[in-house]
């Protein structure tokens, strides 16, 4: 019983934190939301991919790694999904160049939900309903490919565009940022602060890999991309995430290790007052910014504003 309430819960919260917009009764969109909350994709039927992108948090978690099948850690943070429809790579590392092909590697990573997808197409097959629904959505039975297919589709629509700044933007209605937030803004894409040179796009960020100076080969001693790459140059670098959603998204960075907005704009400002030694730091942070308390609270003030309307709290 307590599983089952799980599931409706989780069932609920996802139908209200999905955008309005939404095709719910349609085709591979409506399979793929379906899929997200199904706990038969891991290979001891526990948890979905909802388990860690919650609805509530903006698809995203609120531990520094999420737990996986047999209590496992993922090796990383959790990413939120929202805005990912335009995205062209994935992952913090960057192993993936599709959402389709993003979408299934949870599902077969032993760390996650650590089931082969030949049965988790066997699994799906055996359902009558999904069958069904396959068909009408794809027209064949269930496979790895419109898995991943359906899957992407749903998370295509969970793209958001109604934070303050963009009603701020559009002018949609008597919409005014605060003394603090207006400052944060100019901070935010001026040149002492230097925010606007990786979180440049609608979904503030330019898809582009950096070392921000949390690899020191010791105690932070995940590569990033170079584990992909093997280039010297990506030694330590990260995909840069998008900030829309950030306030109800921590805790921050690849592995979780900032629990607040604070915390990370602390960090920027002085990097080095945190990991001593960096490797392969990107130059725009080899000097301390400079922040003031204020300017750094305005900053935060500011990052507030990006979050959608459905997940401020």
């Amino acid at each position: 019983m307590i599983c089952l309430l799980g599931l409706v819960t989780t069932v609920l919260m996802l139908v209200a934190f999905v955008p309005e917009s939404t095709p719910r009764a349609n085709g591979a969109a409506a399979l793929g939301q379906q899929l997200f909350l199904e706990n038969l994709l891991s290979k001891d039927s526990s948890i979905s991919c909802a388990s860690c992108h919650q609805p509530q948090f903006a698809f995203a978690d609120t531990a520094a790694l999420s737990i996986g099948i047999n209590g496992k850690p993922t090796r990383r943070n959790t990413p939120s999904v929202l805005n990912m429809a335009s995205r062209g790579i994935f992952y913090w590392d960057g192993r993936a160049e599709s959402l389709e092909q993003q979408a299934l590697m949870p599902i077969e990573h032993p760390n996650e939900m650590g089931l082969p997808l030949t049965e988790a197409v066997a699994r799906l097959n055996a359902i009558p309903s999904y069958v069904k629904a396959f068909k009408a959505a794809f027209g064949q039975r269930p496979n790895a490919q419109n898995i991943g297919l359906a899957l992407a589709a749903f998370e295509k629509t969970l793209e958001t565009d109604s934070s303050k700044l963009d009603m701020w933007e559009g002018g949609d209605g008597p919409v005014a940022l605060t003394d603090a937030e207006e400052r944060g803004r100019q901070l935010f894409v001026g040149d002492k602060a230097k925010c606007f040179d990786c979180h440049f796009t609608p979904d503030f960020t330019g898809d582009e890999f950096k070392n921000i100076g949390l690899y020191d080969g010791k105690t932070l001693a995940d590569a990033g991309r170079f584990i992909i790459t093997e280039k010297p140059e990506d030694l330590g670098k990260f995909k840069v995430p998008g900030l829309r959603n950030v306030a109800a998204t921590a805790p921050y960075m690849h592995n979780g290790m900032f629990k607040t907005l604070e915390e990370v704009v602390s960090f920027y400002n002085n990097p080095r007052a945190v990991v001593a030694n960096p490797i392969n730091i990107d130059s725009s942070l080899a000097q301390p910014l400079g922040l003031t308390a204020q300017e750094q609270a305005d900053l935060v003030a500011f990052m507030h504003t990006l979050t959608d309307k459905r997940y401020a709290r």
